[in-house]
């Protein structure tokens, strides 16, 4: 046994050689596929089922693809090459994972990653929109355009580009997520960056350009020229006052604007609008003549007047006193409202200025043409105290006819310091027409005029020498006091006659209702003007009279026998002057 055993071996020796050998084990291998999972491997197509494709890669076993998964099978038949993505070699049923899908993704993948390394353009669809920009379809992989990526200016309707097709760069790939990012905006920044360099290079001021409404802000306008953007000013929008641009122009509205400046280092360029527009000024001597009746809208108040806006770019001002010929407007907004139509009449004209004076109150018959035949001189009414000043009262005769009874003119015998002793607003009062002044609108009242002039009774009653007793002292004034005189006239007695001796103060001697006795020594019917003195009075009296006086005030003492040596002359003549100081 041992014998035929070593026979055997020694024939299979003969048999194979050891090069023999190395070349069948060789051949035996390049059988088999050298494959590993998670790459792109070629088979052949081995059966076509119902439900599956068979594919032989070369392993030990051959995979099953779903028939979904080759979109293009009728055009496949047994033994076509074709390339598969090795998921598993082995999964749980011992059975090898294949996937022509994952295939496919993985081509379109490198040629994404490779268009994003190299900066090639892709062309891909707009399948649908999502949160914050779109779907786009990309070789047959979705990759994601943001919003801010579609174009240079704003897109406020993505809806708008849903089936387009356009052409992107890949701005970012993230490989964990297989998440691809796609633009559109670079390549039109790219188009227009030449674009942009020639616009700024051949920029003047002046020049006229078309462009779009990019962005509308509080204070102007963006406009995009074309790759470049430039600001018109709010003031620049329009002739006439513009509260907001939105209300010249809007989003996205093609515009002819003109340069009016540009820095070339900042980019900065400044344009105008209203510019490209006759200016409203132009002619307007003959659009608006002096005496036009216009209609406007109220677009300001201010303190002494309304701005009205007769067309845009054309204010005029009705100024408070050209709103009312009777009312004493003291602001505008009782008469007008922001916002409201008014009807007015062009007063004046400045072309130079750019200044309408508009008027009102012009609309309506001047009420103080017709003045004199209802308030002819001399006539007597009765108004309502409007107002009280130190110089006189203001008397409403009617509603918006008002007239001044000067301080002089209230009372024949009182010396009024103001029209307050007298009268307090709102007082009915009866006044008599002085003087009626239709270029100034002035009304010249009186009310002692009612009554008549009492100073001719009073010369006879208090000539010089008259003695008068128990006057009472309404006033004291620093250099005397005033008295109260019968029949409610009256009448001064100066410091000098009060006492022979000086009075150091005399509001420590005397007191407002003290009761003086009193000889008149000047009487002045032209100036009204009544001068008394105690001193005379005790000229010739018994000398107990004199002690009683001085006792009573706190006097220095007083002889008869003195006062007889002593001459008083006529008062001091300034008299009025001192008693209209005080």
């Amino acid at each position: 046994m041992v014998e035929a055993s070593g026979a055997t071996k020694d024939l299979e020796e003969r048999e194979y050689s050891d090069a023999e050998f190395k070349e069948l084990s060789k051949l035996y291998e390049s059988t088999l596929s050298s494959i590993s999972e998670g790459e792109i491997v070629r088979g052949k197509i081995a059966h076509v089922g119902d439900s599956h494709v068979m594919i032989d890669i070369g392993f030990k076993s051959e995979g099953a693809i779903a028939i979904a998964e080759f979109p293009n099978l009728k055009e496949l038949k047994v033994g076509d090459e074709v390339e598969v993505f090795l998921e598993s070699v082995e999964n749980k049923d011992g059975q090898l994972i294949l996937s022509r899908k994952r295939a496919d993704f993985m081509r379109v993948w490198e040629r994404v990653v490779k268009a994003f390394e190299t900066g090639e353009v892709l062309k891909g669809r707009c399948v649908r929109r999502t949160k914050g920009g779109i779907v786009v379809d990309l070789l047959g992989i979705d990759a994601f355009l943001p919003g801010s990526q579609i174009d240079v200016r704003p897109v406020r309707d993505f809806d708008a580009f849903i089936g387009r097709e356009m052409e992107f760069r890949v701005v970012k790939v993230n490989h964990p997520s297989e998440n691809v990012v796609v633009s559109h905006k670079v390549l039109v920044e790219e188009e227009l960056a030449g674009q942009r360099k020639a616009i700024l290079e051949s920029l003047e001021k002046g020049q006229i350009l078309e462009g779009h409404v990019k962005a509308i802000t509080d204070f102007g306008v963006f406009v995009d020229l074309g790759g470049v953007d430039g600001l018109v000013h709010i003031t620049d929008l329009s002739w006439g006052r513009v509260n907001h641009p939105s209300e010249v122009v809007k989003l996205d509205q093609t515009i002819n604007v003109v340069v009016l400046d540009f820095d070339q280092e900042k980019k900065r360029i400044s344009l105008g609008f209203k510019q490209l527009l006759p200016h409203p000024w132009e002619n307007i001597e003959l659009k608006y003549p002096v005496g036009t009746k216009v209609k406007g809208k109220v677009v300001s108040l201010t303190d002494y007047g309304a701005f009205v806006e007769i067309e845009k770019g054309i204010e005029g001002l009705i100024h408070i006193s050209e709103m009312s010929w009777t009312q004493h407007v003291k602001h505008p907004s009782q008469m007008v409202s922001m916002g409201q139509f008014v009807d007015a009449v062009i007063l004046s004209l400045d072309k130079e200025g750019k200044k309408i004076s508009l008027g009102m109150k012009q609309l309506e018959p001047d009420p103080w043409n017709s003045l004199l035949e209802k308030y002819p001189v001399g006539s007597k009414h009765t108004g309502t105290v409007r107002n009280l000043t130190n110089f006189g009262v203001f008397v409403e005769l009617e509603e918006g006819v008002d007239g001044l009874v000067h301080i002089s003119d209230l009372s024949w015998t009182k010396k009024i310091r103001h029209p307050g002793e007298v009268v307090k607003k709102g007082d009915k009062i009866d006044v008599v027409i002085l003087n009626v002044d239709v270029d100034q609108r002035r009304i010249s009242l009186g009310h002692k005029q009612i009554q008549g002039n009492p100073w001719d009774a009073f010369e006879e009653s208090y000539k010089a020498g008259t003695e008068i007793e128990g006057s009472k002292i309404v006033r004291i004034i620093e250099k005397g006091v005033i008295v109260e005189l019968p029949m409610g006239v009256d009448g001064f007695v100066p410091l000098s006659q009060i006492s022979q001796t000086p009075v150091k103060n005399i509001t420590e001697s005397f007191k407002v209702g003290d009761t003086l006795p009193l000889k008149v020594i000047e009487f002045d019917k032209d100036s009204k003007k009544i001068v008394l003195s105690v001193l005379e009075y005790f000229r010739g009296k018994e000398q107990k009279l004199v002690d009683d006086y001085v006792n009573s005030h706190k006097l220095s003492p007083m002889t008869l026998k003195d006062m007889m040596a002593t001459s008083f002359g006529p008062a001091d003549s300034s008299f009025s002057e001192d008693l209209n100081s005080n």
